[in-house]
Parts: structure tokens; C-alpha cells; sequence
């Protein structure tokens, strides 16, 4: 995947759920634009997430499998989630978003993840980056 090397972790601090434990960043225009293209779901699993910022919507075009996108305020809350976002398909702009986590799908399920939810975002290195 072209994105940083770096690996975070996204917690959802209300309900202390890891949703993601190898989490990379899209934080440059290619990135963002290339996303999770060329990834499976055998490289793409549970613990594993991508958070792209700046961002109020994704697509999933020209990706094999479903994922979980989960769109953040500038404060870290869930300001919608969008479960299950199929192959070949675009996903609402949020105009509250200011960035998106993509998550293996039914990782939003499986944490209880929903609208209001505060998350934290931290890289080993760098500290937190978002709270």
C-alpha cells in the first residue's frame, strides 16, 4: 500500500475497542486517491485500517472486497458510520468529517461503534495525534 509506513492505532475511547492495531495513514493526494486499491482481503484484515485525512467521503471503486468506513469530526467523534460499503460504490460526503477510517468490514459491528463515539488516534513514535 503507498501509504505512510507508519503503524497507529485507532481506539474507540468510549467503548475501549481497539478498531484498528496496524493502522496506516493517507495524509498526501495520492494516497488519499489511491486508498486501499491493490489491497485483499487476505492483506487486509481484522486489527488492520487505513486513516485518511483530510476526507468527508471514499469510494470503494475498483476494490474486491467491502469495508467499514467510519468518518470523524476534527474532535475525534463518529459523526456517521457507514457499514458494509459494498465493491463499486460511493459512500455519502459528511460535511462535519474531517477524515475517515477504513476498517475491515463488520469491524464497526463487532466494536459497537457508532454515531458519538469518541476516537483516539496514537503512532509509537509520534504520540497522539488525535484525542
Amino acid at each position: 500500500m503507498a501509504v505512510s509506513s507508519t503503524r497507529g492505532r485507532a481506539l474507540n475511547r468510549t467503548r475501549e475497542k481497539d478498531l484498528a492495531t496496524a493502522m496506516a495513514v493517507a495524509d498526501t493526494h495520492w494516497t488519499r486517491l489511491r486508498g486501499l486499491l491493490g489491497r485483499t482481503t487476505e492483506n487486509f484484515g481484522n486489527g488492520d485500517g487505513l486513516w485518511i485525512v483530510p476526507c468527508r467521503g471514499v469510494h470503494t471503486l475498483g476494490m474486491a472486497f467491502p469495508i467499514d468506513v467510519v468518518y470523524l469530526d476534527r474532535m475525534m467523534n463518529v459523526v456517521h458510520v457507514q457499514s458494509e460499503l459494498q465493491p463499486w460504490r460511493f459512500a455519502p460526503i459528511r460535511t462535519q468529517a474531517t477524515s475517515v477510517l477504513e476498517l475491515p468490514c463488520r469491524t464497526a459491528a463487532e466494536t459497537g461503534t457508532v454515531v458519538g463515539d469518541k476516537i483516539e488516534i496514537t503512532f509509537p513514535k509520534d504520540g497522539s495525534l488525535g484525542q
